[in-house]
């Protein structure tokens, strides 16, 4: 698929991800096997070993981080008869000593009991929220036109897949013509706002002659959505661009978002627009927005990335630069290039605070 949705790294998803209702790592799901195994194996070596015999106490809660109710009740049954074997020397523990163990176990069977049905809501919960995702931003496919589009999406708020940060790219009777914008706000509260300015906008991608139309169709969206909204302060930036049928130009239309970055012959640079105030905020006497045209050349891509990104800090409280690392990774091919930028950013401890987009557009040369 052309879009990228939040990527972690395989230590990330076995690591602290299995707090959240992750599968636990490996080690966490044969810790209380080897432990059983480990000292029953070591008590019936021999006698000397059976100080070890309080071990085995921890392998019904153990268990419960891995498994469900009915290997967790085996594992506790399994700690009793290795209590209960002459063998072991373990075989004289006090009724209340066994009593405690036996107790244990039962419990640690109905918290796995507990554990199980809410990682199984919390399954239903992930599946209604990828639903969402798709629903509000599906996957944009690798070419709209004569546009090649790849995007990588990561929500600030930890276990939320929507987030503020919204694009698209659609094809219409003006060219190809894509958006990025990032609404007030993150996590759930955003959606709304960021379900209704990307409605807005592909309804105005079809019907408005000119970019300055769309971002006005928009502006009006988020001016109707918070009419009714005592101190909604709702606003949006948001950056669209235009790639004609006739022409290798682009358009460009900044609303208080940060300018794309153009990518040309191992080069990166800022492409210098008219800026122009965010969507919502309808200030008098503001100009509105104007669209810049931008001359592309063959194998010319275009970078666009949201705040997130742009505004990453390093322990020095410095930003992230992106067109100087661009440059250094201009021979990466367009599909990689969001995914390498991200690697970027974790390689230099760079500390993201907000949601992070990126999207490569990548046009043909039109046909003459």
């Amino acid at each position: 698929m052309g879009s990228v949705r939040g990527r972690f790294s395989r230590r990330d998803r076995e690591g602290r991800g299995w707090l959240r209702g992750a599968p636990p790592p490996w080690w966490v799901r044969v810790l209380p096997v080897l432990l059983l195994t480990a000292v029953g194996s070591a008590t019936l070596a021999t006698a000397h070993a059976r100080d070890l015999g309080f071990l085995l106490g921890a392998i019904p809660p153990l268990a419960v981080l891995s498994y469900g109710p009915l290997m967790t009740g085996l594992l506790g049954v399994g700690v009793v008869v290795v209590l209960n074997v002459p063998a072991t020397h373990l075989n004289r523990p006090g009724d209340t000593d066994l009593l405690t163990i036996v107790f244990v176990a039962a419990l640690s069977v109905f918290v796995s009991y507990v554990r199980s049905h809410r990682d199984a809501q919390l399954d239903t919960e992930r599946a209604i929220g990828e639903a969402v995702q798709r629903a509000v931003l599906p996957p944009l496919p690798e070419r709209v036109g004569r546009v090649g589009c790849w995007a990588f999406y990561r929500a600030a708020q930890d276990g939320t897949l929507v987030g503020g940060d919204f694009f698209d790219v659609r094809e219409g009777p003006y060219g190809v013509r894509a958006v990025m914008g990032d609404v007030q706000g993150h996590g759930l509260t955003a959606v709304a706002s960021v379900v209704s300015l990307l409605g807005a906008f592909r309804e105005a991608a079809l019907d408005q002659p000119d970019l300055e139309s769309v971002a006005a169709r928009m502006d009006r969206r988020l001016a109707v959505d918070s009419r009714d909204v005592r101190h909604a302060e709702l606003f949006a930036t948001a950056l669209l661009l235009e790639f004609g049928s006739g022409t290798a130009a682009v358009r460009v239309l900044a609303c208080g978002h940060p300018a794309p970055v153009l990518l040309h012959d191992g080069r990166a640079r800022e492409v210098a627009v008219a800026p122009g105030p965010p969507l919502g905020i309808g200030l008098m006497g503001v100009e509105p927005p104007k669209e810049v045209t931008v001359a592309l050349g063959p194998g010319d891509r275009l970078f666009l990335a949201s705040d997130g990104v742009w505004e990453s800090r390093d322990a020095g409280d410095g930003f992230y630069p992106l067109p100087e690392r661009l440059a250094g990774l201009a021979g990466v091919p367009s599909p990689e290039l969001p995914g390498a930028v991200w690697a970027d950013l974790v390689r230099l401890r760079y500390e993201v605070r907000d949601d992070a987009t990126m999207l490569v557009l990548a046009p043909e040369p039109p046909v003459t």
